[in-house]
């Protein structure tokens, strides 16, 4: 009889520390983003930011008491090996939440393995086709391309700006862009005399530009693409002497690395930008001052380098991730897909998140500030 009690006090002893094992497993972030690559100037801030906020995050105690544990791959800006490292991170890894698809093609690569595993998934890339139509796991933090175009177009109206040469990236995000431009350019009385495009690897766009400046009528010109492609684009426009022509771009090149890469070339582009690069300029009541600032101070103190937009984009997801994990009492995939379809008020570096069953974004147009490049640096537009 005491040989059969003390089997069960074990028994039971053993399950208690089962569920406390259970209870202290490490909630598993994963991630796929291009640290290398020609999107390299985008993945590696994200990766350089989920490192520090997580080590952050655990440092003053982690989420519901357990650790967080970042599980990342490099896709060297490939979306095929986005796929792979995807199916990964599900099979292998057991990942809780997935973090990344620094591009449109690698996330568009993703979104299936996610649908088929139910994984909630963040991206962090721009293309509107991410989230429309509506996928039941996947959700974004950067604003989209559409948002870009009427962003701009709609400080083209203002400006009496009304013909327009475009020159779009062939990749995912450039596409998509292109895709979305010509689809709202009408709604703002602007017209696209002019549709060139390059590819992101090109080193010399100058006859595309040529092309553009030649025709008849054209008041400006509007780049949309990521990575080093715009800086490729702008040095060109340098070169051609055309900066009598206004140019603009996308978000795809909110950040510091696209001055450096760009030069006195870039002198007068303009382009909508989340309020991260221009964090100090906002009034102390604008909401998401404190976060960008703080963001910008962290960076800084820890790489010694200005972060980016894109490292914004990231943090934004994290965030997000642990805000919905949270209010789902725990890392169950289901309760935290439905905490992050209804985020509602979530102030973040990009924008305040109000998410939906029918917007898996949750953000609008004042989510966008209209920027200007003056004295080699980025400054509010009037």
């Amino acid at each position: 009889m005491f040989a059969n009690i003390l089997k069960k006090t074990v028994i039971a002893a053993s399950l208690v520390l089962a569920a406390g094992s259970a209870m202290a497993q490490n909630i598993k972030i994963g991630s796929v983003l291009s640290v290398s690559g020609p999107a390299a100037f985008l993945g590696d801030p994200e990766l350089k930011t989920l490192q520090m906020y997580v080590e952050k995050i655990n440092a003053e105690g982690g989420v519901l008491g357990r650790k967080l544990e970042l599980v990342h791959y490099d896709d060297g800006s490939d979306a095929a090996k986005a796929n792979g490292f995807t199916k990964r991170l599900i099979e292998s890894d057991k990942v809780d939440v997935l973090i990344g698809g620094t591009t449109t093609g690698a996330t568009m690569a993703m979104a299936p393995l996610v649908d088929k595993a139910g994984l909630p998934f963040i991206s962090l890339a721009g293309a509107v086709v991410i989230i429309d139509p509506v996928k039941k796991w996947v959700f974004k933090t950067p604003h989209t391309d559409r948002m870009a175009a009427e962003k701009v177009f709609e400080d083209m109206k203002k400006r009496g700006i009304s013909k327009v040469g475009l020159l779009s990236e062939t990749s995912g995000f450039g596409a998509s862009g292109r895709k979305e431009s010509q689809a709202v350019a009408s709604k703002y009385g602007i017209t696209l005399v002019a549709d060139e495009t390059y590819g992101p690897k090109d080193t010399d766009v100058t006859a595309q530009l040529t092309r553009i400046k030649n025709t008849a009528g054209v008041q400006a010109v509007f780049v949309f693409g990521l990575g080093q492609g715009p800086a490729v684009v702008t040095k060109n426009y340098g070169q051609l002497g055309m900066t009598a022509l206004p140019m603009y771009q996308s978000h795809g090149v909110a950040s510091d690395e696209y001055l450096k890469l760009s030069g006195k070339a870039a002198e007068g582009v303009r382009l909508p930008t989340p309020a991260l690069l221009i964090g100090q300029m906002l009034p102390a009541s604008d909401p998401q001052k404190a976060i960008v600032v703080g963001y910008d101070k962290a960076y800084k103190d820890r790489y010694k380098i200005d972060p980016s937009t894109f490292g914004g984009y990231a943090l934004d997801a994290l965030n997000l991730s642990v805000d919905a994990i949270k209010r789902a009492g725990g890392t169950d995939k289901e309760k935290v897909r439905n905490a992050l379809e209804t985020t509602k008020g979530f102030v973040s570096t990009t924008g305040v998140f109000n998410m939906s069953a029918t917007d898996h974004m949750g953000l609008d147009l004042s989510a966008f500030r209209m920027v200007e490049v003056k004295n080699g640096d980025w400054q509010l537009s009037k």
